[in-house]
């Protein structure tokens, strides 16, 4: 059967609308729904009813979901072990954001070729959704995302809490010099949502990127302000090329590793053992960064940007 047609109709079985799922796969719509039709014309049956409310699943479709996903996994499956070069007797596809993967992700792949030197790596990039669907298809086997989707067949994990500080580009930053020189970092809706509670006077800047911690590259080139990781910052500050700015809150934001359960028992045993310990060394760091920011700053606890005016006592670091 071809595996496109199985591929486009999980699309559509997953956001109940063809149009979304063209958008997804970067075809027409009227693409998605030949491919359909082709589809249920093959198998006899409908795979799905159509309303304008979108897409819904038939029995028959229901049944024909669980071998879309299994025949899909085969395909991959069969991909990676034909691909696996010769001297390797595993592989191994990891993906995450793009913001893990500095300081996080290519140390983490260095320790696992470190304990599994006959292991094939591939590293893959994308969106938490994006990711997500490469998961469910088998084309990756396991993630590092911030906003995780948990779903049938997936294991996940909180690694740690990535401190997002707001760091300047100038020396002796104050958080009131910030306004019209400041980079607003889109992470994501909670932390629009809190920035906007805590800081609206910068929420507004006329300058934004969804670029995550790639905003760092911009940042060291310009007399800018904005929020970046403290793991991925840490080093910019020691050189003296970045400083924290006193008083502006924290934002903790959770990394999750995400996996499949038919990833092998070695390889899983030794991805989540080496992260683990990569994350602890990165805490470390990441507690100088925030104990040096509660040193310079007048309040006696650093605070956080949450959705209300007042930060969460529990997990805020005295001086």
């Amino acid at each position: 059967m071809d595996i496109i047609l199985l591929r486009t109709f999980v699309e559509v079985a997953s956001t109940g609308s063809f149009a979304a799922a063209a958008k997804r796969l970067f075809v027409t719509q009227s693409a998605v729904s030949l491919r359909i039709q082709r589809l249920e014309e093959e198998l006899g049956q409908p795979m799905f009813t159509r309303s304008k409310a979108g897409a819904e699943l038939t029995p028959a479709g229901t049944e024909f979901e669980r071998f879309a996903f299994g025949h899909i996994k085969l395909w991959e499956e069969s991909k990676q072990q034909v691909a696996i070069p010769e001297g390797f007797t595993k592989s191994l596809i990891v993906g995450a954001e793009h913001s893990l993967w500095p300081r996080m992700g290519f140390r983490w792949l260095d320790a696992i070729r470190e304990e599994l030197p006959f292991l094939s790596i591939r590293a893959e990039v994308g969106t938490p959704e994006r990711l997500t669907r490469y998961m469910i298809e088998g084309v990756v086997q396991t993630i590092l995302v911030y906003t995780p989707q948990l779903r049938p067949g997936f294991q996940m994990e909180k690694v740690m809490e990535d401190e997002l500080v707001m760091v300047a580009s100038w020396p002796e930053p104050q958080l009131e010099d910030a306004k019209g020189r400041y980079l607003f970092v889109d992470w994501g809706p909670e932390f629009v949502h809190a920035h906007g509670v805590h800081l609206p006077q910068l929420s507004n800047p006329g300058l934004t990127f969804a670029l995550g911690a790639l905003s760092l590259d911009f940042l060291l080139n310009r007399k800018m302000a904005a929020y970046v990781p403290a793991r991925a910052a840490d080093q910019w500050i020691e050189a003296e090329r970045l400083h924290l700015v006193p008083d502006a809150p924290r934002f903790p934001y959770p990394i999750y590793h995400v996996w499949r359960d038919d990833l092998d028992g070695e390889s899983i045993a030794v991805a989540r053992n080496t992260l683990n310990r990569i994350a602890q060394g990165l805490e470390v760091r990441q507690a100088l960064v925030i104990d040096h920011l509660a040193d310079i700053s007048e309040e006696d606890e650093v605070g956080i940007l949450s959705g209300s005016a007042l930060p969460a006592d529990d997990t805020s670091y005295p001086k």
